[in-house]
């Protein structure tokens, strides 16, 4: 199964466009609170099968964490539960932050 990756270029103008993706962090909570990705919404992988049916099938999503790796399962995951507009963000947040690209804290899980 292939998982769609976007670059952080990509990412960074669907961000500023008319319809912004969801952006959800699949990292633990400890990583999302050393730096993340502007209203991404924190959603740690290992509660995704519990918590998948909050992401809406009819909206754009792309999936991050450190590298890329676990985003890339997510997106497989939700692929497998009929999700079509799913994306992976490869480097990940670390490739994001290393082209210049805005992190910030995210405090209390938000």
């Amino acid at each position: 199964m292939l998982v769609k990756n976007i670059d952080y270029n990509e990412l960074a103008e669907w961000l500023e466009g008319d319809t912004p993706p969801i952006l959800i962090d699949v990292r633990t909570p400890r990583e999302m609170a050393q730096a993340s990705i502007a209203n991404g919404k924190p959603m740690p992988l290992n509660t995704l099968p519990l918590r998948f049916d909050e992401i809406p099938k009819d909206k754009t999503v792309v999936f991050y964490c450190r590298t890329g790796a676990r985003s890339a399962q997510a997106c497989m995951y939700m692929t497998n539960q009929g999700y079509d507009n799913v994306y992976n963000l490869y480097g990940g947040i670390v490739n994001w932050a290393q082209n210049g690209l805005p992190t910030a804290p995210m405090i209390n899980g938000e």
